[in-house]
């Protein structure tokens, strides 16, 4: 990505690809919270002849709800998991070209999958059922919304969002302005009922075991019908916790406000 935006660099991106050859791009990312330009990307790999792979485990259910662009016009091959945005039991799913499919299930069976677990199997075509319902579009659009506000909401405590904002599920969020390190504020916002990963930002200074950002995303939120004006509280308690990470008075008063927040939105009805 570039320095200065944060945005990945199709321009570097080429000038890489036609230096080495390679025979795949890979386009998908597990911390990065904006749009990629598949057509861009299956130009630059087609330049090189190469194959491109997207990887959308984490923004699937996006491209299915219409709030993300979908990679399958452009990409070879496309996998996913089905937990996530989609929703549905840990699994996963390979798309491909035609040509491509005997192939990749030769690969995958014997080579690289055991016995099949029907359960799973089962979840997965509920969560994929449940994807097809135009109510799943409304849950789709909602995770967008509600990830742009609670970025918003870490402006307004002081926290600076990577690129600016999202147009995903996910936040990026840099620390290094609080003087607080992501293995920290993991420990201290699990403590206080938020449940965020320690993550690397781009040209990240410190070590990957403890990075300098965190990162969050709105899918579970969403899930059990939380809003913009929700997401707002719930960027409210997360800067307290930033700013109070070894007050422990603090941290079970934001546990207390976080336990009767969910308890508004309970998971079944």
């Amino acid at each position: 990505v570039s320095k200065t935006t944060e945005l990945l660099d199709y321009d570097l991106i080429e000038s890489i690809a036609k230096k080495r050859k390679p025979k795949m791009l890979q386009a998908g990312f597990t911390a990065y919270p904006r749009t990629i330009d598949f057509k861009r990307m299956r130009e630059i790999a087609d330049s090189v002849s190469a194959y491109l792979w997207v990887d959308m485990a984490h923004f699937a259910g996006l491209v299915a709800g219409g709030a993300h662009p979908s990679p399958m016009p452009y990409a070879d091959v496309v996998t996913t998991t089905s937990h996530k945005t989609l929703r549905g039991p840990r699994g996963a799913m390979i798309l491909c070209r035609k040509e491509l499919a005997k192939k990749i299930d030769k690969a995958v069976f014997p080579g690289l999958q055991g016995g099949p677990h029907d359960h799973t199997i089962a979840g997965i075509a509920v969560a994929l059922g449940e994807a097809l319902k135009p109510s799943f579009k409304d849950y789709a659009h909602q995770v967008v919304k509600n990830a742009r506000a609670l970025a918003k909401g870490l402006v307004r405590g002081g926290i600076r969002p990577v690129s600016g904002g999202t147009d995903t599920h996910l936040v990026l969020a840099d620390l290094t302005a609080k003087n607080v390190t992501g293995k920290i504020a993991e420990h201290a916002l699990d403590h206080a009922g938020i449940y965020v990963n320690k993550n690397e930002i781009p040209y990240d200074r410190r070590k990957p075991w403890d990075p300098s950002g965190i990162r969050l995303g709105s899918p579970v939120l969403t899930s059990r019908r939380m809003k913009e004006k929700e997401m707002a509280v719930v960027a409210a308690a997360l800067s307290k916790v930033i700013d109070n990470v070894d007050d422990e008075k603090v941290l079970v008063e934001v546990r207390k406000d976080i336990f009767e927040l969910c308890s508004k939105f309970p998971i079944y009805d």
